[in-house]
């Protein structure tokens, strides 16, 4: 199947979705409570998530290469600023980089919010059960915290989305050649 470029905004929801509900399963089955750094990342794909679902409708309803490629630019820049914090945070992980104020070993460990009993409403998803420090990675595969896998995923989605721009905007020079 030959991905296009009317097609990544979609992908791109799907990809930003499937990472916050594996952020969200690590949190309440792995019992990882995220940090303040993990609930940004969150909020930039919930971000991504709302670019790309408006770009995607905007882009059916007006259907132009112009278009179509400002939509995958703008998911570009959003992927991008995920890679930044995403490694900024593995940076912290591993004391490279200092962590925001607040968001260390030394501020005073885990807190936690209590939820309501009964079952969790849509709401109670995006608020924590409690927060950890930034500089310590709570889960590694071969050697790479979650952090550094949200990194390396925006890497590749940031390069599919200037990918994807570049070839709509180079449709752009051709106004016969539909988007569709």
């Amino acid at each position: 199947m030959k991905l296009k470029p009317e097609s990544w905004p979609v992908l791109a929801f799907i990809a930003s979705a499937a990472l916050i509900a594996g952020a969200h399963a690590f949190e309440r089955f792995g019992h990882y409570l995220p940090c303040e750094l993990c609930l940004r990342q969150r909020e930039i794909h919930w971000a991504a998530m709302t670019i790309a679902a408006i770009g995607f409708i905007v882009v059916k309803r007006w259907s132009t290469p112009r278009l179509l490629g400002a939509v995958n630019v703008l998911l570009f820049l959003i992927f991008m600023t995920s890679l930044v914090v995403a490694a900024y945070h593995a940076g912290v992980e591993w004391e490279i980089f200092e962590g925001p104020s607040g968001c260390s070993s030394t501020a005073g460990g885990a807190s936690a919010t209590v939820i309501p009993n009964g079952i969790p409403s849509f709401e109670d998803l995006n608020r924590p059960i409690g927060t950890v420090s930034c500089d310590v990675a709570a889960w590694r595969l071969f050697g790479i915290s979650m952090a550094g896998y949200n990194a390396l995923i925006s890497l590749v989605l940031a390069g599919a989305s200037a990918f994807f721009a570049t070839k709509a905007l180079a449709r752009a020079d051709k106004p016969s050649d539909p988007v569709y």
